[in-house]
Parts: C-alpha cells; sequence; structure tokens
C-alpha cells in the first residue's frame, strides 16, 4: 500500500460522510447569499463605488477566509488521531505500508477532500455573481481558485499535522480550535501587542515596517496577500489593501522597499505553514507509541 492508495481510501471514506456533503451544503448556500448581498445590496457591505468582478473576488477572499480554517479543523482533526484512539492506525501499519507513506496519503487526501467541498462552493458562488454583475475575468478566477485552494491544503496540512501529534480525538480537537482562535480570531491584536512592548508600552505616531510581517503570519491574512501579490492591478482597482488587514494599521506595503514589508510575503508565509507542519506533524507521528 502507498501513500496514493491511502489518500484514495481517505477521500473516498470522506465523500460518503454526510458531514462533508453538509459543509459542501452550507458553503454553497452561504456563497449564493453573499455574492447576491455583494451584488444588489453593495452601500450596506461598505462599498460606495458599486458591485464589480474584481470586487466580488475581494469580497470573496473574506468568506473563504473564514470558512477554509472552520472547515478544514472539521474535517481534518480526526485524520491521524482518530485512527490511533480507535487503534486502527495498528491494522494499517501492519500492512507493508510506513508511516510516512500514512501521514502523506492522510495530507493529501484531506486536502482532497477539503478542495472538492470549496472548489463546488466557488464554482457555485462565482458563476452566480457573474451572471448578476454581466462580467467575468478568466484570468483573476483562475489565480484566485488556484490560490484558495493552495490556501485550503495548507490548512488541511496543518490540521493534519495537529492531528499527527496526539492520539486524542478530544486533545486534537482542541489543539486545533486554539490554533483557529489564537491566529484567526486574536491575531489582529498580537502585532500591536508587541509593538506596545517593544515601545516601551505606548504607540509610536509612525508603524515600524517589521510590523507587517507580523500581521502575515495569520494563514488567512496571508492568504488574502499573496492573492494582492498576484493580481496587483486588480487589488489596486477595488483598493484592497493587505497592510490595513488587521487592527487599524496603517503601512503602505507597495511604498515599502524591504521585501518583508510587500504583499509577495503572503507567498512566503504560505509556504512556510505547508512546510513547517508537514516536518513537526510527521515528527512527532514517526516518533510516537502507537
Amino acid at each position: 500500500m502507498t501513500w496514493l492508495t491511502v489518500a484514495k481510501k481517505d477521500f473516498r471514506d470522506a465523500v460518503q460522510s454526510r458531514a462533508l456533503w453538509s459543509l459542501v451544503g452550507i458553503f454553497v448556500v452561504l456563497s449564493v447569499v453573499s455574492t447576491y448581498a455583494y451584488v444588489e445590496a453593495p452601500a450596506l457591505l461598505g462599498s460606495q463605488a458599486g458591485a464589480t468582478f474584481g470586487g466580488l473576488i475581494f469580497f470573496t477572499i473574506g468568506l473563504t477566509g473564514l470558512f477554509v480554517p472552520l472547515a478544514a479543523v472539521v474535517v481534518c482533526y480526526k485524520s491521524l488521531a482518530g485512527e490511533r484512539e480507535l487503534g486502527s492506525i495498528k491494522l494499517l501499519l501492519s500492512l507493508p505500508t510506513t508511516r510516512g507513506q500514512v501521514f502523506v496519503g492522510k495530507v493529501i487526501g484531506r486536502a482532497a477532500v477539503l478542495a472538492f467541498g470549496l472548489g463546488v462552493g466557488l464554482v457555485v458562488g462565482i458563476g452566480f455573481g457573474s451572471v448578476l454583475l454581466g462580467e467575468f475575468d478568466a484570468l483573476a478566477v483562475l489565480v484566485f481558485v488556484l490560490v484558495t485552494l493552495s490556501f485550503a491544503a495548507i490548512y488541511a496540512t496543518i490540521v493534519v499535522g495537529i492531528s499527527a501529534t496526539t492520539g486524542s480525538t478530544s486533545r486534537a480537537t482542541t489543539l486545533a480550535l486554539g490554533f483557529f482562535v489564537v491566529f484567526e480570531l486574536l491575531w489582529d491584536v498580537v502585532p500591536m501587542g508587541i509593538l506596545y512592548v517593544v515601545e516601551g508600552f505606548s504607540l509610536p505616531a509612525t508603524i515600524p515596517d517589521w510590523v507587517y510581517p507580523v500581521m502575515q503570519l495569520s494563514p488567512s491574512s496571508a492568504y488574502f496577500t499573496t492573492v494582492v501579490a498576484l493580481l496587483p492591478d486588480l487589488a489596486e482597482t477595488v483598493g484592497a489593501d493587505p497592510s490595513g488587514a488587521g487592527a487599524g494599521v496603517e503601512v503602505s506595503a507597495t511604498e515599502a522597499e524591504p521585501f518583508y514589508a510587500t504583499p509577495e510575503i503572503g507567498l512566503l508565509v504560505l509556504a512556510l505553514w505547508l512546510v513547517v507542519p508537514l516536518a513537526v506533524g510527521y515528527y512527532r507521528f514517526d516518533a510516537a507509541d502507537l
């Protein structure tokens, strides 16, 4: 049995799960409702310039940036911790399969499941929006979808990596939700907290450049910044500024010279969120007493 076999089995089992189809249904409904709200009532959502297709792309990022982490927790937290808790991991490893193959197969299988559910919602939401707006930007959609599916795969890797560190599903749930709370709900205030301490318990009049990369350490912030970096003209058209994504910080990434203060830092951060959980998760799983 190879990692591909493990991934295929994991994907087939998940596709037969009602939980997955519930997630797909929820995301499709959210996509349609939010798209309709953006197109038909832009003023209520803070847009004074009216609805545009580029604006719809960046508006959808807000939805996927919240949905993907939550869906990843639901889909992936049991991936390895559940197998260890039930004891089925011993049966799986009794076959000619290494721990590395099991770990990689689980990551790829759960990433495929998450990408499948997300992809269905994106196709429906963006298709519905293009019909309402009467316009369609194929290049922008292609870049957005590829980055979003990559973001989903990275979050699946993070949560599977967390699941690989423990043999308890309750502990895996706690760790995964803790990661979500810290990096997605609370991270906006972290850079300001660090700056406040570094500056002697007061905030400076000018925000230093190093605050910007700290803000991007949240996976969803790095995801947004990556889209801005890859679609700069579209981002400029709709006024998408990644530096304003957290805690009211005013830093102009386009005027800053250092690489760490430009939107391209998002690509590096996403790459780190792929590599580090893979390395840590595999190390802990390989060393675990099963």
